[in-house]
Formats: structure tokens, sequence, C-alpha cells
């Protein structure tokens, strides 16, 4: 330490010669030597003395750019001030022409030179001899010339900055990260009233079906909200509590290599994080009687912030159809035709309420609540005609059924900011699980003209519960030359149980007879460990990369009820490589490129060789021989933007072996020694799904902007393991939509949607349940294909009430009736068409109104931490 003071005080010594120089400028010819121990302290005052809390505090360094020889500014160091005012900057440069820009939302930047003088020393100063220990006196003398205390800097009030930023600032649309494109959706107004189902018919890239199932290049994606997966689905997340959707077609490292090979849909909730109260509530109905109503409240006081949401929302959906099989089982050839109407009713109710503690500016904690119920009323009429060897049997089918759920969850978070920028731990803790019921009837009349001959009525009655953990924790760290270093574990726990008990009156009996070999009673529990780490950061001025490698292993343990046979697996350690390359070739275009590798391995359900009859009409039965799935996927994407247009296109492609699947086959039926179609699950050899995404985005006028995506793509499923020399036909296809939001005079607003599927393969169906309502699953996606639909949406939206704090929105969905959806499927000894369409020309009518008392302080906070990450990332 002797010796170090030593070479600090010799150079100090040395540079006396320069010191008295306004900036330190060295002699000419000599190079300044890096020297950053400079210091300022300062507190930051607004007109009437009063503390400005976390206002932006930016030092810049005036250097001459050696290719325009222009002076140009630098960033040396950024800070947030404290609540009451301070900051303070240490290891600054002592040398050069340095500059201090404060500003804060509401007030005028304030701009002032800084200048670092060297101490003068008398000439009787000499520098010590080798092995002399320095003079602590002159090392303090020095050092205190490098450090300034600005004492109180006022900051003078700007109502019309202020004014401007809050009125006019908005979000782009889509937002183009390393690892995923994000959709601002909180402005959509034809979902207004709906639920996040309605959220992703408007989302470029995503499709969803009829049933309201969302595809993502024709597979299933796994759902996120708030970066967490969960157990709710998408029609239990009210639309208007959304405030974007981050697609992640090819996830990094850093998620769960396990799961959906269409990657994840990040479902981000709209937070508030202004001081005062503040709120909302959202009341609406549609034509065909649902509605909704919606309430939200948010509390924030210095370090606390309270939030709760309430929404009540009842539906009434309305389900046309017709199904047609035509088969040959055992020689026999048959003709089935169903007319199918069918019609649900239900209600549910969700709550969450959420707390954020500030234990101190850099520790924050937070702990949520979710708890809900609902209730769902399924029934279905179906006339069906049944043509054998010639012979015609007519028959009707009446089903009717209560299902109830009752969902449970808290989540629980802590993150750590370290002193050095960049740096931070996070740990969270999650838990989703629920309880449901059921009670089906399922009437079965056999006719002879309108005159029933006999009757035979199945019960299904059952109960089940689910559990699923996740703790995870995450650590970020800057390193050196602008890489960063993240790491995490994770651990995942999902146990389910259920008791399912079929019981059967034939025809002509007066009793009920319980069927032990179609009643489902399981449990399992499955576990899947993991950890990981990435590097992300630049490679001089070539491009950034972000790379990563995940480990990952898991056992899952079932156990049939009824009969007490065990099935169980293990699953070994499996890298999983992560490759992601950025590169700007101007400062409006940029190319991407990603690698990944992925898995998906049999759930309890798709393993056990169960025969599900609890529907007569559609019997399943799980494989024990199945194996993992294991997806490599590339992807490479262009961006241009000019003015407020934005350009993105990616090529992709994606190779699945022993992909796992649905496949419909002839089999004997245990239950009824029969010959049977009998939906199963198989691997499949492989499949290929490969093809080009476009997504345009621009405000062709003040009052017009839009929305456009198409992507062409194709996807072939091999089965030759299974049926030697027989596939699927490779398929090349559109999915289109296009989104026009127009501005009128006096706060009016009209909104004009419409998307296109082409005919398409029947989408991959991963980690589905068995069972489900009578005929209300595709046929497997190995055999069979979507003929072409297509459909346009339209809203209006008036605002008004001063400071628009309310709203009125009326939308219609599916204007012309043409989102019918028609699938054809065959297979062996069978060929099915089955066409359905749900709620045509669904009319809503919206109403929202805003209300609270914002504090402005904590605006200028939230906007100041937003320009110091821009700062920061430069």
């Amino acid at each position: 330490m002797k010796l170090l003071l030593s070479a600090l005080l010799a150079a100090f010594i040395s540079l006396t010669s320069v010191a008295q120089m306004p900036f330190g400028t060295p002699a000419k010819g000599a190079k300044a030597p890096e020297m950053n121990f400079g210091k300022i302290i300062g507190k930051i005052v607004d007109e009437q003395g009063k503390p400005v809390e976390f206002a932006s505090v930016v030092l810049l360094k005036t250097v001459q750019d050696t290719a325009t020889k222009q002076n140009k500014d630098i960033l040396v160091k950024a800070v947030q001030g404290e609540m009451n005012g301070e900051f303070s900057m240490k290891d600054l440069p002592v040398m050069g022409r340095l500059k201090l820009k404060i500003s804060s939302v509401g007030y005028k930047t304030l701009e002032m030179p800084i200048a670092f003088q060297f101490p003068k020393m008398d000439g009787s100063f000499a520098p010590p001899k080798p092995g002399q220990q320095p003079d602590p006196a002159m090392i303090a003398k020095f050092m205190a010339g490098f450090e300034k205390d600005l004492g109180k800097l006022k900051l003078e009030n700007d109502n019309k900055v202020l004014d401007a930023v809050v009125v006019t600032a908005t979000k782009a649309l889509v937002e183009m990260d390393i690892d995923k494109k994000t959709f601002n959706v909180d402005k959509n107004i034809v979902t207004a009233g709906g639920t996040a189902v309605d959220v992703m018919r408007n989302i470029p890239s995503v499709q969803v079906d009829i049933d309201g199932n969302v595809k993502v290049r024709n597979a299933a994606p796994t759902l996120f909200i708030d970066g967490r997966p969960t157990t709710l689905s998408l029609d239990q997340i009210p639309a208007d509590v959304i405030e974007k959707v981050e697609v992640i077609t090819n996830p990094s490292a850093k998620y769960d290599a396990s799961g959906s090979m269409a990657g994840i849909i990040n479902v981000v909730l709209k937070k508030n994080k202004r001081n005062g109260y503040n709120g909302f509530v959202n009341a609406g109905a549609d034509r065909f009687g649902g509605s909704n109503l919606m309430g939200s409240f948010n509390l924030q006081q210095k370090k606390v912030n309270l939030s709760l949401m309430l929404m009540n929302f009842n539906m009434r959906n309305n389900t046309n159809g017709y199904s047609e099989r035509t088969s040959t089982i055992g020689g026999i050839n048959s003709n089935v035709y169903q007319d199918i109407e069918s019609k649900t009713k239900g209600s549910m109710v969700f709550s969450r309420l959420g707390l954020d503690y500030n234990l101190t500016n850099k520790t924050s904690f937070s702990i949520a609540g979710i708890l809900g119920s609902g209730q769902f009323s399924p029934s279905e009429d179906i006339d069906i005609k049944n043509t054998t060897s010639g012979f015609t049997s007519y028959s009707n089918r009446i089903s009717s059924s209560e299902r109830s759920f009752k969902p449970r969850g808290g989540q629980m978070g802590f993150k750590h900011s370290f002193a050095k920028a960049g740096e931070e731990l996070t740990v969270d803790l999650t838990y989703f699980g629920g309880t449901n019921k059921n009670d089906g009837l399922y009437s079965t009349n056999y006719l002879n003209g309108t005159q029933i001959t006999g009757t035979q009525i199945q019960k299904n009655i059952g109960s089940g519960d689910n559990k699923f953990m996740t703790f995870q924790t995450d650590y970020v760290k800057p390193l050196k030359n602008e890489v960063t270093l993240e790491t995490g574990l994770r651990f995942q726990l999902n146990e389910l149980s259920n008791i399912n008990d079929n019981s059967l009156k034939a025809v002509g009996s007066d009793t009920y007879k319980n069927i032990t070999s179609a009643s489902t009673n399981y449990e399992s529990k499955n576990n899947v460990y993991a950890a990981y780490i990435s590097l992300a950061g630049k490679v001089k001025k070539l491009f950034s990369y972000k790379v990563g490698l995940r480990g990952e292993s898991s056992a899952y343990d079932g156990k049939l009820l009824n009969t007490g046979e065990k099935f169980s697996n293990r699953y070994p350690i499996s890298l999983f490589p992560s490759v992601f390359l950025s590169k700007n070739l101007t400062q409006s275009d940029q190319i991407q490129l990603s690698v990944t590798r992925r898995v998906n391995r049999p759930n309890f359900f798709q393993i056990i060789p169960f025969v599900d009859y609890s529907d007569s009409l559609n019997i399943t039965r799980g494989n024990a021989d199945l194996v993992p799935e294991f997806t490599t996927s590339s992807e490479f994407s262009y961006s241009k933007t000019k003015g407020s247009a934005t350009f993105l296109t990616s090529v992709y492609y994606k190779h699945t072996n022993n992909l796992i699947t649905r496949y419909l086959n002839q089999e004997v039926n245990p239950i009824s020694g029969k010959l049977d179609l009998i939906n199963t699950y198989i691997n499949a050899n492989s499949s290929i799904n490969y093809g080009a995404e476009f997504t345009y985005t621009n405000k062709i006028v003040k009052w017009w902007d839009i929305t456009a995506n198409v992507n062409f793509y194709n996807s072939k499923i091999n089965i030759d393991n299974i049926d030697k020399g027989v596939s699927t036909d490779a398929l090349w296809t559109v999915f289109g939509k296009l989104n026009n939001n127009i501005t009128l005079p006096k706060k009016w607003v009209i909104q004009v949607s419409g998307d296109y599927q082409g005919k398409t393969n029947l989408p991959i169906t991963q980690n589905q349940g068995m069972g489900g309502p009578p005929m209300n699953q595709a046929q497997s996606s190995s055999q069979g294909y979507i003929k072409p639909f297509y459909g346009f949406d339209l809203a209006i939206k008036k605002t008004f009430l001063k400071n628009d704090l309310a709203s009125l929105t009326l939308s219609v969905n599916d204007i012309f009736k043409t989102r019918g959806n028609t699938q054809v499927s065959t297979g062996e000894g069978f060929t099915q068409t089955y066409y359905r369409i749900s709620n045509p020309q669904i009319v809503r009518l919206n109403l929202s109104f805003r209300f609270g008392k914002m504090d402005m302080s904590s605006l200028k906070k939230s906007s100041n931490s937003s320009n110091m990450e821009g700062m920061q990332m430069q």
C-alpha cells in the first residue's frame, strides 16, 4: 500500500507543470494518462427548495470524432438521484472537458461544466524517495482537490415539457429484441370486453382456431403470464388487463427446454406505479347474453404499492356444425352423419391482490395471491344417422354437464440490484393450482321415425386437483468489455390427481351399472430440474451475441388407482444449447440469427395404456412406448425501420425427431371386445416445418395506421415408421392478418381487421390430456388437414369526459359468418369431415371508466428510470 501511494503521489507531482491549464491538457505530443479518481456530490432541489426525487444525472465528456474531426459528447457515467434529491458520482476522469446534465419530468434540464483543478504545490515540496513513506497530509491535500461539492442545484419548472410527455407519449406497436418480438396491445379496441383469446386473434404470427386454441406456426405454444408458467387458460384472462404480448418463437437457454416446440407466448399484464390512487372499471355485454364486469384499484405511497383486481365474466357460446365419418371396420361398411348443436353457459370470478415493497432503492420484494372460481354448463344436441351394411338407424344424443373449477395461486419475488450497474439477483417462487369437478349425463335415444324405441344413459362424475410450483433464481453480472453473464437454477413440480367414475344404464334396464374399466382414476407427479448459463455481448462493432447452455433432467411417477398399476420414468440430464446473433447494418437495418434445441417429453396422460370410454364417440388410449421428441429450430430475421414504418421478415426451419402426435387407428376395444376406431398417441418418424414470415407496421397518414402479417409455410409429418410408405402431404400454405386503426375527429376511432388461413395440416397436439367434450377434438395431425377460411372484425370507439376518462366501444366479430372450421382426416379404413362455426357475428358493447388521483413525483421517477436505463445501455 505504501508503494502504491508513493507511485500515485509521484504521478500527481509529475503533472504539476500542466495542472494550471483549464482542463489539464497534456504537453504537445504527450499522451494523457488515465486518471479516474474524481468525485462529485450535490443535492437537486426545485424552485421552492424542496428535493426533486429520482432525477436523472448524467456526466458527459467532449471529445473529437476521429472521422469527422467534430466535437461530440460521450457518456461517462449516469446515476439516479435519491428520494431526498442527493446524488454522488465517483471514479470520474479528472482531465478533459466534462459536462453535467440533470433532468426530471416537469423541469427544465440543467446543464453545467465540471472541471477538476490540480492542487497548487509550493516549491519546497519534493516527491518521496524510494522506500520513504509519503506524507499523509500531502496525499489528503492532493485528493481533496478532486472532490467537488456542487451544493444545491436548482431545477426550474417546465409545465410545457410535462404536458408533452404525458399527453403524446406512445409505444411502438412492435418492438424487436434479440430473442423475442413484443406487440403492445393496450390500445386494441376490437378486444374490449373480451378475453385473451380475442387479443391473440389480433397478434401477428398467432393463429386462433374455432375452439380458441392458439397456434404459432401451426403448433401450440406454452403460455406464460408475466414471465412465469401458469395453469390459467387464455379464456380466463380478461383482455382489458393485458398490456403487451411477447412472442418467443425460439426460446433461449433461460427458458425451459421442455414444452411446446412452438415456443412461448408471454402475456404481460398492466401495472401501475404512480403515487396516489387510481383504477378503472369496465362493464360490457354481448348479443348472446354474455357479460363482463371488471374493476382494478391501485394505491402507491412511497415504498409500497398495493394493487387489487376483481373480475366477473359470464359467457354464452353457441356452436353449430356437422360430422360425417365413413369407415370399414372388420369388413363392415358404415357411414355415420351427425348434426351438432352445442351451447355453453358459464360464469367465472377472478381476483388478484398484489403487494410490492421497496426495502431500499436497490432491493424490492413482491407478493401476490390469485383466487377464482368458475362454473360452466355445456350442453349438446346431436342427431345421428347411422348406415351400416345398407341398414339405416337414427338416434338422438343429448348431453348436459356441469363443470366447475377453483383456481388458486401465489407469487413471491425478490430482486436486488448491486452497486454495479446491471448486476442483479432475482428469486421467484410461483404456485398455481386448483380443484375441479364435473358431472355429465349423456342420453342416447334410439328412434323409429319420431318414436323413441329405447334409451341408453351414461353418467360421468369426476373431480380432480392440480398443483404447479416453480422456484427459479437468476443472477446477472456485467463483465469486462460489455459482456454480460447470466445464470440461474430452476425447479418445477407438477402434481395431478383425478377421480372419474362412469356408470351406464343400458336400453331396457332400470339400474346403472358401474363401468370400472372406463373410469380414469389416477395420481401423477412430474419434476423438472434445470440450470443454465449464458453470455451476451458485442464483438467490437461487428455483431451482438447471446449464447447459452441449459442442462435439464426430469422424472415422473404415476399410478392408476383402480388397478394399482404404476408408471415411472427418469430422463437423464440433456444439454440444450442456444445461439443468438444480431448485427446492426445501419441505424435502421438489423439482421438476426438464432439456433436452439428443445425437448418435449410425453406426459402421464399420453403414456398410460388405459382406454378412456367415458365418451363412446371419442375413445382414447395412451401409449406406454412413447419416447421424448427433440426439435432443432433455426431462424433468420431482418428488420428495417424508416420513419413510422417497421418491416420485419423471418425465415425459419424446424426439424423434430420422434414427434408425439395423435393417431386414429382400428383396434380391438377391450370394453366391447370388437374392432373400433381408437384415438391414441404415436411417435412419428419425424416432422419438418419451414417458411417465411413478413410483418409490416406503419402510420400511413396521421389518422391511419396498419399492421400486416403474412406467413408462408410448409409442414410435413412422416409416419412411415407406423404405416410404411405413408406420410402426410407436404402442404405449402399461407396465413395472413391485416389490422387498420383509423382516428377520426372528436375522439372517434375505428378498427377494421381480417385474417385468412389457407389449407393446412392439422395442428400438432402436444401435451394435450386425454378425453374432452364429445366430438370436440381434432383428429391426428398426421392424418388430416383444415380447409381454408377467413374472417373480418369491426370496432368503433368513442372517448369522452374530461381527460378522456371514459370510453364506449362497440365491436362485431366474424361479420360475414366465414370463420367456419372444416377438418378432413383419413386413415386406415376411415374418412371423416368435421365442420363447426362458433359465435358468428357476435356484437359486444363495452364501457370503460378511469379514476384516480396521481402524485406527479412518481411519474417523474418512472420516466427518469426509463431514461436512465436507455443511457446506461448506450
